[in-house]
């Protein structure tokens, strides 16, 4: 790891070679995120700025999860992702914490948020640890797309989880949604020398370069992904607390419970709306909404509505998502969406479209609210879960091993 990370360095600090894009990738499980937060505190030793995409959005860096952004990072990671959450300079919500339902637009969303990069300094690219099968190929898609000049692979040393991302691999396969260069057809045949084949007029023969480094992780049950699911779920619930803690006042003192907080009143034509990973009827769209979590917008579209009723968006936008928020109430009678969020008054006059995702409330906001008397606002344990759509809130339980495994040779 050492060496890769001094080549990346001088890579970074060389002044006459570019301005290096250095994507990180592999399992779960190996301390891509580790790496990251090491090699950007490293940089910031030498230089000013470092740039920052998050493409994971399972286990995101510096937003609540579900999103791609881009940021500028000026000050060193020193903690989990919740203790830093910031407002990135480019960001969209994609709305799950996995792409595998919708592989096209998660590539969509990659590149319109890397074309806001300006490539000025260097850009750290953090990916998923999905490299099994159609994720190894969106991973190569991923790489077509990106066209890194540095690329980190962690990987166990035996390479049964995916094979080493050479140029000429990443040239020559076919990803998800990309085809492969076909290979020359001295190459083909074993011909050694390349005198004896003309390349056809107008075929590109020049394939993309990148500095491909190994990185091996040897800490105790690397690459064991398995034995993080819980983990990360938890970091997910962390790093959204983190988020609502801007909620809370600077001041040191008592925290304030949701219900105590003064929402915003934002009527039902003013932003449109769209559920993200399913389809849901308009006549059960509030309540979808209603004590969710939602991505606060901004389309180019300006929001028409001829009637009082909600605007309800037939397909999913890509659009820059300016923060979150809570929707703590729906008011049917005044057409009003009661929304808590610590977004500032002068970007939520941008906000004009509500995305509802598959990114839940961690259940300890509703559940650990003080200063309740009677039923808890949202929580019952009298339900019907014969309707439509119902459910369970699911319960986190501890990681159970197998007798025969332990931690410990």
């Amino acid at each position: 790891m050492c060496l890769a990370l001094e080549e990346l360095i001088q890579a970074c600090c060389a002044e006459d070679e570019g301005v290096p894009v250095v994507l990180v990738c592999g399992p779960k499980n190996t301390g891509k995120s580790t790496f990251n937060r090491y090699l950007i505190n490293l940089l910031l030793n030498r230089l000013p700025v470092v740039e920052y995409m998050e493409c994971d959005i399972g286990q995101t860096e510096f937003t609540p999860p579900g999103c791609v952004s881009l940021s500028s990072v000026t000050e060193p990671v020193l903690g989990p992702p919740f203790t830093h959450q910031q407002m990135p300079s480019k960001m969209v919500y994609y709305g799950q914490t996995s792409c595998e339902q919708d592989t096209e637009r998660y590539l969509d969303v990659v590149k319109y948020v890397f074309s806001y990069y300006k490539k000025e300094v260097p850009l750290i690219i953090n990916t998923m640890g999905w490299v099994k099968g159609e994720g190894l190929l969106l991973l190569i898609d991923i790489i077509r797309l990106l066209s890194p000049s540095h690329i980190v692979q962690m990987d166990m040393c035996d390479w049964k989880v995916m094979p080493p991302l050479t140029s000429e691999h990443i040239h020559f396969s076919a990803g998800l949604h990309t085809k492969g260069k076909q290979q020359s057809k001295c190459k083909q045949l074993g011909v050694g020398s390349m005198e004896s084949w003309k390349c056809p007029e107008g075929e590109d023969v020049s394939a993309p370069q990148h500095k491909l480094l190994y990185v091996h992780p040897e800490f105790p049950r690397a690459g064991v992904a398995g034995e993080v699911r819980v983990h990360s779920s938890i970091l997910r619930d962390m790093s959204i607390l983190g988020y609502l803690g801007h909620l809370q006042s600077p001041d040191i003192g008592a925290v304030l419970p949701l219900h105590s907080l003064v929402p915003y009143q934002v009527p039902f034509n003013a932003v449109a709306l769209r559920v993200i990973h399913t389809d849901v009827a308009p006549s059960n769209i509030m309540y979808a909404v209603n004590a969710s979590w939602v991505g606060l917008c901004c389309i180019p579209e300006e929001v028409r509505c001829q009637s009082e009723g909600p605007v309800l968006l037939t397909q999913t936008p890509i659009c820059d998502c300016l923060g979150f928020g809570i929707v703590r109430g729906v008011d049917m009678e005044k057409k009003l969406y009661h929304i808590l969020t610590p977004v500032p008054p002068a970007n939520l006059r941008l906000v004009n479209c509500l995305l509802l995702g598959n990114i839940a409330i961690p259940n300890c906001v509703l559940v650990g609210q003080q200063g309740i008397e009677g039923e808890i606002p949202y929580v019952t344990s009298d339900y019907n879960y014969s309707i439509m759509g119902s459910g369970k809130l699911r319960k986190k339980k501890q990681h159970l091993k197998r007798r025969f495994e332990c931690d410990y040779p």
